[in-house]
């Protein structure tokens, strides 16, 4: 087992003016919780912002803790992800691949304090990536059968264990080493996270996906990915009952 010594959380943030703020501030709380030996960073990705993103990130920034990155060009969500990644693997370049984490997590998600320490707990125990869960900020948002029917899926994607059959790039982690082998996010429109622990897997790394690794998102049905979980979400309401 190799012991993590780093830990990067890269963050796109697409017109979340209203948003950012929470998500910064809680991934900061996250990030002081690990050991003081942990070297950590934060990269922010400004994805084609045309709101008040950038300001408000400032605002709850950390320097020299957080960095802010401009993306002025359309591309893929994979490689919004995979710019930020490179981001942070630079300023965390004294430490090994094998012992560094990277996070992914959204500008909509709040993550709990021991998030970062659930995360490194998998990893020092042997993991190359674990998939979290997500739970919603808001179920009320939803109507009732919806709540219902998104209830089903995540049940339906439980084991008999301790784990489950989804994953989320809200609340994703993977050792550095790895990503690196398969070539990091693959350049698709949505669906990134799946793609890669496909390719994590194929390649015979160690993925596992606990049930008490969380984060809560919000449970918006109108989001700023396409495929994401905001439309999954609006298409609940729109199947036949």
């Amino acid at each position: 087992m190799t012991r993590i010594d780093a830990v990067g959380v890269v963050v796109p943030a697409h017109d979340e003016q209203d948003r950012i703020g929470a998500c910064l501030t809680a991934v900061v709380d996250a990030l002081a919780a690990l050991p003081d030996r942990v070297v950590t960073t934060v990269c922010v990705v400004l994805d084609r912002c045309s709101d008040r993103t950038e300001d408000r990130a400032r605002e709850a920034a950390r320097p020299p803790l957080v960095d802010l990155v401009p993306n002025r060009v359309r591309v893929t969500v994979g490689e919004v992800r995979n710019h930020g990644v490179a981001r942070l693997l630079a300023r965390l370049g004294g430490v090994p691949a094998e012992r560094t984490w990277l996070l992914s997590t959204d500008a909509d998600t709040v993550v709990p304090r021991t998030w970062a320490l659930d995360h490194v707990r998998h990893a020092d125990r042997g993991a190359d990536a674990v998939a979290g869960l997500v739970d919603l900020d808001d179920p009320a948002a939803l109507s009732p059968i919806a709540r219902r029917r998104y209830a089903r899926l995540i049940e339906a994607g439980a084991d008999a264990g301790d784990g489950h059959g989804h994953a989320y790039a809200a609340n994703l982690g993977v050792r550095a080493a790895s990503f690196l082998q398969v070539g990091g996010f693959p350049v698709v429109a949505h669906g990134e996270e799946h793609a890669l622990l496909e390719r994590l897997r194929a390649h015979g790394h160690r993925v596992l996906s606990p049930s008490d690794v969380r984060a809560r998102t919000s449970a918006r049905r109108r989001g700023r990915a396409e495929g994401g979980l905001a439309d999954l979400l609006d298409s609940l309401h729109e199947l036949p009952a």
